[in-house]
């Protein structure tokens, strides 16, 4: 009988490109770890990477990376902490040999290996960038080879903990169950400190200086793919159920968690308290990955340029559509009208207020086109010409600059084997991952039976945060927003009172658009979708949050008759 394979710690250090810097060495020095991540890279990374190429052929890579590793690389060495990171962006070979002329000048023996394959600009003219998510098991490759560090382009998130643990437990591509629970535990920790209490929407149960600096996350692996959410003892932040559900809610979709190597079952997972911050993931099922690989396209879209006009004190509608007029007759005159003008009325004002800011709303004009000159010189002269000739008080934040160019993300599919997932050893020797042998096509899932309803009684109009939680981003140009109950009681009223048409309602912005609503009991959750609210994608900053990160928050702000046994 073989004993059993010790759990693999796994730190996770960075969840996006300008995340706290001296993280590296917070998780280096808080205590024990086998493997340290970080993930550098989102949509909107891709666009400005790809601009740093166009600058510098040799460029493409997250350089913060290399700048916290001058400082921790020997620590990392003497500890016997492996590094996997996705820093390598548009050049991994770049940066892996980056690394390898670091280590050299700092006298430091560690091999470097990469992973590559992911970059498919060729078949995409008009692209800026154009990359395919691959799976873990290249990262596996470089590892059960004697890497010491693991630099990657574009892997989903989850990859930088599948392939180490699959490395570490000598899973293999049909152990869907298990590789699941490692996407589970990925997905949890790859933003950071967002799962030690960052943007959690319960914050204010817990003091103040608590949640000043969390400290980053760190899962416990099992070889049965279980996990324990934890991180390193006196570092700020809290884990908690709480936390961990609104992470693992955060820019998802259905039931099914679909990746390179393994669709999750989120509907399985099951979350339970293991002592003070800590949190036990289990029962995860998985399943074959579907027969195509996602690939996210980055190209630039045009010009933007906006001006924000202040509208203080009485008749703030009227002076609204005074401006507004004029700002159009004059673009039509001067033929330059952009291809795009999109208003925003923000009604910040209070009536007789006690300041001039806080008596005054702000009217955004956010122009596009092809044109530069159009969005710039011309939108600058139109908005400067009616200082003297518009609404009484005219005056804006600051002018119009000359524009700047906004970039596009759209998401298309290919096969498995259309892409070449290539394991660069530390060595040199380049291994071949294999496609995905098994697929099973990604079918939403029949909706769970609800629970029973609460009884009748009596209601109060309260904001819907006083009994839920909420969590929301973007994946493109579509924004999800995960709601969840703390109890039985309040998932008995949710599950039936925030419908589609209620979900409408409370966030008239999403009127016109697809909406479609996910269940998810074992966390006491609901997951929307909502299609097209974010435009062509963050790059392109289509609304006033581009990203949707406070959909959420507003959701929870909105009132609605609430049972008083759950207030």
């Amino acid at each position: 009988m073989t004993s059993p394979v010790a759990p693999l710690r796994i730190g996770n250090a960075s969840g996006f490109y300008g995340d706290r810097f001296d993280a590296l060495r917070e998780m280096l020095t808080g205590g024990p770890l086998d493997i340290l991540t970080g993930d550098y890279l989102a949509e909107l990374t891709m666009l400005i990477l790809g601009r740093d190429r166009l600058k510098d052929p040799g460029a493409g890579y997250a350089r913060t990376f290399l700048k916290q590793l001058e400082e921790c690389l020997g620590l990392a060495h003497e500890r016997g902490v492996r590094i996997v990171t996705n820093a390598g962006g548009l050049n991994p070979a770049g940066l892996a040999e980056a690394v390898r002329k670091l280590a050299d000048r700092l006298g430091i023996p560690v091999r470097v290996a990469h992973v590559e394959g992911d970059d498919l600009l060729a078949r995409y003219p008009g692209s800026l960038a154009a990359h395919a998510y691959l799976g873990g098991f290249g990262i596996a490759a470089c590892l059960d080879a004697g890497a010491d560090v693991v630099v990657t382009g574009r892997v989903t998130d989850a990859a930088l903990v599948t392939g180490p643990a699959a490395a570490h437990f000598g899973w293999g591509v049909d152990d869907y169950d298990r590789l699941a629970g490692a996407v589970v535990a990925g997905h949890v920790l790859e933003c950071g400190t967002q799962v030690t209490g960052g943007n959690y929407a319960f914050f204010t149960e817990h003091p103040a200086e608590k949640l000043h600096r969390p400290g980053f996350p760190l899962a416990e692996i099992h070889e049965d793919g279980s996990c324990v959410i934890t991180k390193h003892p006196g570092t700020g932040g809290v884990v908690d159920v709480g936390t961990v559900t609104a992470q693992l809610l955060y820019e998802t979709h259905g039931a099914r968690y679909a990746g390179p190597d393994v669709t999750a079952r989120l509907d399985t997972v099951r979350l339970g308290a293991d002592g003070p911050d800590r949190v036990r993931i289990d029962g995860v099922r998985g399943e074959a990955p579907p027969p195509t690989l996602k690939v996210g396209l980055n190209r630039l879209g045009g010009f933007r340029n906006e001006v924000t006009f202040v509208l203080t004190g009485l008749d703030i509608e009227r002076k609204a559509g005074l401006v507004r007029e004029q700002m159009e007759a004059a673009f039509r005159a001067a033929k330059a009208r952009p291809r795009e003008l999109r208003w925003d009325l923000a009604r910040t004002d209070h009536a007789d207020a006690p300041t001039e800011e806080t008596a005054s709303a702000l009217l955004r004009l956010v122009v596009r086109d092809a044109d530069q000159d159009v969005v710039g010189r011309a939108l600058g002269a139109v908005a400067v010409e009616l200082a003297l000739a518009s609404y009484p008080g005219f005056h804006v934040l600051t002018p119009p600059g000359k524009g700047a160019p906004y970039g596009v993300f759209d998401d298309v599919y290919v096969p498995h084997g259309a892409v070449d997932h290539v394991a660069v050893l530390y060595d040199g020797r380049r291994v071949a991952m294999a496609p995905a042998h098994d697929t099973l096509v990604l079918d939403d899932l029949p909706q769970p039976a609800l629970p029973e309803p609460l009884p009748d009684g009596p209601t109060a109009r309260a904001p819907l945060g006083l009994v839920a939680g909420a969590r929301s981003g973007d994946k493109g140009g579509n924004a999800n927003v995960g709601v969840w109950a703390r109890t039985d009681e309040a998932w008995r009223w949710l599950a039936h009172a925030l419908t589609v048409e209620r979900f409408r309602e409370l966030l008239p912005e999403t009127a016109g658009l697809g909406v479609a609503r996910h269940v998810l009991p074992n966390l006491r959750a609901l997951n929307f979708v909502v299609e097209g609210i974010l435009g062509e994608g963050v790059a392109a900053q289509h609304r006033f949050d581009p990203q949707a990160k406070a959909l959420g928050e507003w959701l929870r702000s909105r009132r609605l008759d609430i049972p008083e046994v759950l207030l």
